[in-house]
C-alpha cells in the first residue's frame, strides 16, 4: 500500500482544485486509467493511475484544494501482500494527535510512519508530458550520504532532455533503487531516505534519554514545521545554490511567500537584513548556525561587452520590426516522409555532380512555386502603408549563425533555378556566412526568409520578420511520430513542424493558411512539383 503523490503539473504551480474523482474507494483500477481531474490556474489536468491496484482512500473531497507533492489517494498494488500493505497504518494510529498535527507539512513522496527508523521513498514525479520512464544517468550521492533540501541527487535522461532530480528535504540516503544506466519508471520509488527532522530526534533520544519516553513524538512536529518547504521554482532554487545562499534567508514576495527571481537578486544587492534575522534566530535554532552561508569578500562588477558590428545592426533591425510590424503567427505540421525518401534517391546523383543535396533546396523551391499563387507573401509595403509592391523575383534568405553574428544571405531567383542550382547556392552562402565573408550583394534584395532553428533543436517558434520583407518561416526539427495511415493503422512518419510569421497589415490569417497549405502539399507530395516546373 502506498500513497500516490500529486506530481509537478506545471512550472510554478503549488496547488490545484480537485474538480472530480473518476473512481471511488474500493475500486480496482488499471495502469494509466484516469483517476481524478484537477484544475490549476492554467488548465484542467487529468491524473492517471501509476499502476494497477485497488483504491483504498481518497484524501480530498471534490472542490478541495490539493497540494503538489502531497498524497492524493492511497493505492494497493493488485496481487500485493495484504499484510504488507496494512503495516504502515499501525504506527499511524499509535501516533494519535501528534501525527495529525504533522500531516500538513509532510511533502515527501512515499509511505511513512511515526517510527524514527522508518524511511521514506522518493517517488519519481512526472518529468514531461507523455514520459513514463527515464534512464538513470548519474547518481550524485551514495547510500549513507547526508543530503540537504534541493541538493541535486541524480541526473536522469528522458527522450527529450537531461533532468536533474533534487532532494525534497534534508536527510540521509538509505537506499538507491536503481543502478546507473538502468531504466526508472515514473511514479515508482527512486531512492529512500530518512528525513533529518525524524533522524535527529532519534539520535538525541539515544544519547540523552535512554528511558522509553514519547519525547521524539512531541518534538517531531516542531522540527518539521521549522523545515517547511518554501515555494520557489526550480530556476530560482538553482540561482540560490549558485550564489551559496539559503532559501529561508530570502523574503518571498510572491503568493504564499513564494520566492521569485527578483527576490533573490534584491537579496544579493542588500544581504544585511536577512543576515541580522539569522543572528536573531540563532538563539532559538543553534543547530542551524553551523550552516551559515558564505558571503563574497567584495561586490563583483558585471562584465560589459559593447554591441557592435553585425550584432548592433541585428539589434536595430529586430527592434524596428517587432515594434512597427504586427506579426501574425501560423504553425503547422508537415509530413516529410516521402520527401526524405526522394532526397535519398537523388542524393548519389547530386554527389556525383559535386552538390550536397539537403532538404533546403526542396523547401525553397516549394516556397517559390506557392508564391506564384499567393504573391502577397513575396511583396513589400511602402513606408506610409499605402501601397503593396509585388516583387518579380523570389529571393529566399536563410538565417545563418556565423562568426560575426546572425546573417541572412539570400538565394536569388529561386523560381528560375534547378534543385542542384539551389543546393550549390545554399552551400556557398552557408560557408561564406559562417566564415564571415558574405558579400553585400548576397545580403541585399531578400524577399522572404527561412530560419532553420530545428537544426539546433526546438519545434515551434515565433520568428520576427526581416523587414522590409513581409513573411518569415521557422523550421522546427523533424521527429519520428506515430500517425494513422489510410487503413487506420498506426505507422511511423517523419513530421517537421513549421511556424510562419506574416505582416498582418497586408496578410490576413486566411491568406497565410492557404499559402501554407499549398506549400505543404508540395513538400508532402514532392512529385507534384514537377507539374509546375517551367
Amino acid at each position: 500500500m502506498s500513497d500516490f503523490i500529486l506530481p509537478d503539473i506545471g512550472e510554478g504551480i503549488v496547488e490545484c482544485e480537485l474538480v472530480k474523482w473518476l473512481v471511488s474507494e474500493g475500486d480496482v483500477i488499471e495502469e494509466d486509467q484516469p483517476v481524478a481531474e484537477v484544475m490549476t490556474d492554467k488548465a484542467l489536468v487529468e491524473i492517471p493511475a501509476p499502476y494497477k491496484g485497488r483504491v483504498t482512500r481518497l484524501y480530498y473531497k471534490e472542490g478541495d484544494i490539493a497540494k503538489v507533492h502531497a498524497p492524493l489517494f492511497e493505492l494497493v498494488e493488485e496481487g500485493g501482500d495484504s499484510d504488507q500493505g496494512a503495516a504502515p497504518q499501525t504506527p499511524t494510529t499509535e501516533a494519535g494527535a501528534d501525527a495529525k498535527e504533522a500531516e500538513p507539512v509532510q511533502e515527501t513522496s512515499g509511505t511513512t510512519t511515526a517510527n524514527d527508523d522508518e524511511t521514506e521513498d522518493f517517488i519519481l514525479p512526472d518529468i514531461g508530458e507523455g514520459i513514463v520512464e527515464c534512464e538513470v544517468v548519474e547518481w550524485r550521492v551514495a547510500e549513507g550520504d547526508e543530503i540537504e533540501e534541493d541538493q541535486p541527487v541524480v541526473d536522469v535522461m528522458t527522450d527529450k532532455a537531461l533532468v536533474e532530480i533534487t532532494a525534497p528535504k534534508a536527510g540521509r540516503v538509505t537506499k538507491l533503487y536503481h543502478e546507473q544506466q538502468a531504466m526508472a519508471r515514473v511514479h515508482s520509488p527512486l531512492f529512500a531516505f530518512i528525513p533529518r527532522d525524524r533522524d535527529e530526534p532519534a539520535e538525541a533520544k539515544a544519547e540523552s534519554k535512554p528511558a522509553p519516553e514519547p519525547t521524539p513524538a512531541t518534538a517531531k512536529p516542531v522540527s518539521t514545521r521549522n523545515r517547511q518547504r518554501i515555494p520557489a521554482s526550480p530556476a530560482v532554487r538553482r540561482l540560490v545554490r549558485e550564489h551559496d545562499l539559503n532559501l529561508p534567508d530570502i523574503v518571498g514576495s510572491g503568493k504564499d511567500g513564494r520566492v521569485l527571481k527578483a527576490d533573490v537578486l534584491a537579496h544579493l544587492d542588500n544581504p544585511s537584513a536577512p543576515a541580522q534575522d539569522q543572528e536573531r534566530t540563532s538563539d532559538v535554532q543553534p543547530a542551524s548556525s553551523g550552516r551559515a552561508r558564505r558571503m563574497p569578500d567584495s561586490k563583483q562588477e558585471p562584465r560589459i561587452e559593447p554591441i557592435r558590428g553585425m550584432k548592433a545592426a541585428m539589434a536595430r533591425s529586430m527592434v524596428a520590426s517587432a515594434t512597427t510590424i504586427p506579426h501574425f503567427i501560423y504553425s503547422e505540421d508537415i509530413d516529410v516522409t516521402d520527401l526524405l525518401k526522394l532526397r535519398e534517391q537523388l542524393k548519389p546523383e547530386a554527389e556525383a555532380r559535386g552538390s550536397r543535396l539537403t532538404l533546403m533546396p526542396f523547401i525553397m523551391k516549394a516556397i517559390a512555386l506557392a508564391v506564384q499563387e499567393f504573391p502577397v507573401l513575396n511583396s513589400r509595403v511602402n513606408e506610409d502603408v499605402t501601397e503593396i509592391h509585388y516583387l518579380p523575383n523570389c529571393n529566399i534568405g536563410m538565417a545563418v549563425d556565423g562568426k560575426a553574428g546572425l546573417m541572412v544571405p539570400n538565394v536569388k531567383g529561386v523560381e528560375n533555378l534547378t534543385l542542384l542550382g539551389i543546393a550549390d547556392e545554399v552551400a556557398r552562402l552557408t560557408e561564406a556566412a559562417r566564415s564571415g565573408r558574405v558579400s553585400q550583394d548576397d545580403l541585399k534584395g531578400g524577399t522572404i526568409t527561412i530560419s532553420n532553428i530545428g537544426a539546433l533543436g526546438g519545434t515551434y517558434a515565433s520568428p520576427i520578420i526581416n523587414a522590409p520583407e513581409v513573411a518569415i518561416v521557422a523550421l522546427g526539427r523533424t521527429q519520428k511520430l506515430p500517425r494513422f495511415d489510410a487503413n487506420g493503422q498506426v505507422v511511423e512518419r517523419a513530421i517537421m513542424t513549421v511556424s510562419w510569421a506574416g505582416d498582418h497589415r497586408i496578410i490576413d490569417g486566411g491568406t497565410i493558411a492557404r499559402f501554407c497549405n499549398r506549400w505543404k502539399g508540395y513538400l508532402e507530395s514532392p512529385q507534384s512539383m514537377l507539374l509546375h516546373l517551367g
